[in-house]
């Protein structure tokens, strides 16, 4: 029978007081130095190590543990598990995970600031690997560096490499839809939103421009709820010069949708707006938001099967080069109008 590794051997191998182990095991970090903090986290890794709580459970449930790790940004609010995109992904992993006899186990983190937390939580429950959502290609370039188990990246805007595989939908193809929908429509001058100009968001833009022709045009809004209410009250002469706009998300175009009726807009009378990702949002709004519908339980499934396949010892080449990548779908109700 295979001896436990403990606690007190890990330090006593890297010539250091169980505290400091502890300290690291637990995300003190500022406890310690972070080379000090680096090798234990390697040594933890490299021994298998699991603490006692976590052994207990993993004895008492066989079952194996996916992590989905969520990038806490700051445009949540605090409200990350919130947000409907959010929900909607987790609810079509949990499903998925439980089909297949799997556990999942969900944790929000700071982004880069919280890199010591997923090394932690990988560490602690001995995961079969990661499912990542919110995070930019810097980011997951760097944590590969520092676990070892696979993971999995929706929305990755970068090549993959070992150990990882990425799990996309056609941004592009997503934002031309609504570009060519606007234009079939009649619309002369449409407007995309976006809190950001980079990655997916990016792709959806040049998508819509593409689709929609020279008329299209771009503005950047702030991410918290305050500072873009005061934006749109400031820009609201500009956005009524506009027929068409397609928020990046549904979160956006509610949003929007509600100022502009606040303010005197008929929606889609006076301005037609489009959404991205097609979450329950969509009927909680009325008219009804036209958006471009993303297959959560489709990704969810992809995500599982290239998961277990790393842990199987497969490369990302083997499973889907450079990426998996998923269609997306207009669904047009009655936010949007002929003109």
């Amino acid at each position: 029978m295979e001896e436990k590794v403990r606690l007190s051997d890990i330090a006593a191998e890297l010539g250091l007081s169980t505290a400091a182990v502890s300290y690291v095991l637990h995300g003190k970090n500022g406890m310690v130095s972070e080379r000090t903090a680096v090798r234990v986290r390697r040594a933890l890794e490299e021994r298998g190590y699991l603490p006692r709580a976590a052994e207990v459970l993993l004895a008492e449930n066989p079952a194996k543990i996916v992590g989905v790790v969520i990038n806490a940004h700051k445009k949540y609010e605090t409200h990350i598990l919130e947000d409907a995109f959010i929900a909607s992904a987790l609810n079509a992993l949990s499903a998925e995970t439980a089909g297949r006899g799997l556990q999942m186990m969900v944790k929000t983190v700071n982004g880069h600031n919280d890199f010591d937390g997923i090394v932690s939580f990988a560490t602690m429950w001995n995961l079969e690997g990661l499912v990542l959502i919110g995070f930019c290609h810097a980011e997951y370039d760097h944590l590969r560096e520092r676990v070892r188990i696979p993971f999995v990246v929706y929305d990755a805007c970068g090549a993959v490499a070992e150990r990882t595989c990425a799990v996309n939908i056609d941004d592009r193809h997503g934002g031309f839809q609504v570009g060519e929908y606007f234009r079939l429509c009649g619309h002369e001058r449409a407007l995309c939103l976006s809190d950001n100009d980079i990655d997916m968001d990016l792709e959806r833009w040049k998508g819509f421009r593409e689709g929609f022709g020279p008329g299209a045009e771009f503005l950047l809004i702030p991410m918290t709820k305050a500072e873009r209410m005061a934006f749109y009250r400031e820009k609201l002469p500009q956005l009524k010069t506009f027929t068409a706009v397609f928020a990046v998300s549904d979160y956006y175009a509610v949003d929007l949708i509600h100022f502009l009726q606040s303010s005197g807009v008929d929606i889609p009378g006076d301005i037609s707006v489009a959404g991205f990702d097609d979450t329950p949002l969509c009927g909680m709004v009325y008219p009804a938001l036209t958006t471009v519908r993303q297959d959560t339980a489709a990704r969810a499934k992809c995500a599982l099967d290239a998961l277990l396949r790393l842990r199987a010892g497969e490369s990302p080449g083997e499973i889907l080069e450079p990426a998996i990548t998923l269609p997306t779908k207009l669904v047009v109700r009655g936010s949007t109008r002929e003109m």
